[in-house]
């Protein structure tokens, strides 16, 4: 296992970074569509919003890669936000077995607090990484298909500063029905039309059901064909298909002396009487 911890120094313009980012990195086929975004409860960490999204980046793959995978190749974020604590899982479709876990919290200080995660007896084996989302300067492999976690981040959160006069003021009641907007536009435009996205105040599931997990879980695959692709059942038989074909008995056929079909190069006459 690879534990590595990023660092950013800077709760509402994360969300609508996120929100207003995955917009304009979708297109037709390719981006990110939510599947889930509710309110809920859990009994540790209080109050939070479950999402769920699939990142639909078959082109961002390399040539190898898109030889080998499904054409339909996603990847699920399963998202639980009790801010300033976040829990962030993702798997994928066509490597099930395969995890990324994610734990973030939020402070109030630059980044010095050597012991935010309560994991002492880990510090030997993790690696502490600062990024800096003002001056650090943008690899250039940033524009190449390859891309790193921390590319990503310093990309992300730089965004979500210069938007900061877009997002300033916003309440936030303000930024979920941004949130909701945006999403709703954002699985239009890359063509999956799912229901409208319900972002409400009452969770839908009890608190127990929806409590984070302690480690991430696989995605579940189903080989199953969808329900309108299945041939039904009780589908009743065409009438005119005869339930079995029976052939004719040759023997039978020529002690009957019946007329038999034949081909020939001579001219048939008729037989005098």
């Amino acid at each position: 296992m690879l534990l590595k911890e990023y660092r950013i120094c800077y709760k509402i313009g994360q969300l609508y970074m996120i929100s207003k980012h995955s917009h304009e990195q979708s297109d037709r086929g390719e981006g990110v569509e939510v599947v889930q975004n509710e309110p809920f409860e859990d009994p540790h960490h209080g109050n939070g919003q479950f999402t769920e999204k699939r990142v639909y980046l078959n082109s961002k793959l390399p040539g190898w890669a898109r030889a080998v995978v499904p054409k339909i190749f996603y990847v699920t974020e399963k998202a639980w936000n009790y801010y300033p604590y976040t829990i962030t899982e993702y798997t994928c479709s066509f490597l099930p077995k395969f995890s990324i876990h994610i734990e973030t919290k939020y402070e109030d200080n630059k980044g010095s607090n050597d012991t935010i995660f309560d994991n002492e007896a880990k510090d030997v084996e993790r690696e502490v990484c600062f990024i800096d989302i003002a001056c650090d300067e943008i690899p250039e492999r940033y524009y190449k298909e390859s891309e790193v976690v921390r590319d990503i981040l310093l990309i992300g959160h730089r965004q979500a500063f210069a938007w900061v006069d877009e997002w300033y003021d916003m309440t936030m009641d303000e930024v979920r029905e941004f949130e909701r907007a945006t999403q709703e536009a954002t699985n239009k435009k890359i063509g999956i039309f799912p229901p409208a996205i319900s972002i409400s105040s009452i969770p839908l599931l009890p608190s127990s059901v929806r409590s984070a997990p302690s480690s991430a879980p696989s995605t579940p695959l189903s080989t199953d064909a969808p329900e309108f692709l299945s041939v039904p059942k009780d589908r009743p038989r065409k009438k005119s298909a005869p339930e079995t074909l029976t052939l004719p008995d040759l023997e039978k056929k020529a002690t009957l002396n019946l007329p038999g079909m034949h081909s020939s190069d001579k001219p048939c006459r008729p037989k005098s009487e």
